[in-house]
């Protein structure tokens, strides 16, 4: 397998006393060391009465530079490191070697040779076993690492940059979800959507074309810098 890579609260509130602290610990988890960022504090000011009371609606703050990347990545399936021209195999992939030019290139990627641990490692940043998917979703058993399960404490990469504000998809075979829960009954969290995609068309398991039943398509939203993760 070759990737290519190129240049995510609730609270209640006991009477005014507690505001202070709430909005101090705003300030001290905006730094984006502890994700999802902080709910936005109220601009608004309760007086005694409406008359003496301010609305103002509150303003997300933009977490992303100006300049901020759009950020692709391409897992390839079955393909040896050395088949594309772009690195010095005797298949002509223009548009992969285009975007070689423009990004950067790792050559040290760890792969576990199928596909859907591969997924969930590059996924997580994480050893395939770490995050519950030691072997392919069909082949999921009750035991540790190989539970076809991508746990919550693991963000996905796409979880992290929806919560700085880009707008994610996923595109492809997706082959990350336990096989049981793949129908329209769910349960849905670990649906690709569940996994930090606003947006996502392809297919569950391997085996599959885009005009097969196992085909999914979920709805997108338009407001925000895409992450599109082609599998």
């Amino acid at each position: 397998m070759r990737v290519f890579l190129q240049a995510f609260v609730f609270a209640i509130l006991f009477g005014a006393a507690s505001i202070p602290a709430y909005a101090a610990e705003d300030k001290t988890l905006a730094d984006g060391s502890v994700l999802p960022f902080p709910p936005t504090a109220s601009a608004s000011v309760a007086g005694p009465t409406l008359q003496e009371s301010k609305h103002v609606r509150r303003v997300e703050p933009n977490r992303l530079p100006p300049d901020a990347p759009n950020i692709l990545i391409v897992l390839l399936d079955d393909v040896g490191f050395g088949l594309p021209d772009t690195f010095g195999g005797e298949i002509a992939t223009p548009n992969l070697t285009r975007l070689a030019n423009e990004g950067i290139s790792y050559n040290t990627f760890h792969t576990t040779s199928i596909c859907s641990p591969t997924r969930a490692a590059l996924l997580t940043g994480r050893n395939h076993q770490r995050v519950g998917s030691g072997t392919i979703a069909e082949r999921a058993l009750d035991w540790d690492g190989y539970t076809g399960v991508i746990p919550k404490s693991a963000a996905t990469v796409a979880e992290v940059l929806r919560d700085y504000g880009y707008e994610t998809a996923a595109f492809g075979k997706w082959h990350n979800t336990p096989a049981t829960e793949t129908t329209a009954m769910g349960p849905f969290e670990r649906w690709p959507t569940g996994y930090g995609f606003d947006y996502f068309y392809g297919s569950w398991p391997a085996r599959l074309h885009n005009m097969s039943r196992g085909s999914l398509r979920t709805p997108i939203p338009s407001s925000r810098r895409m992450i599109r993760n082609i599998i």
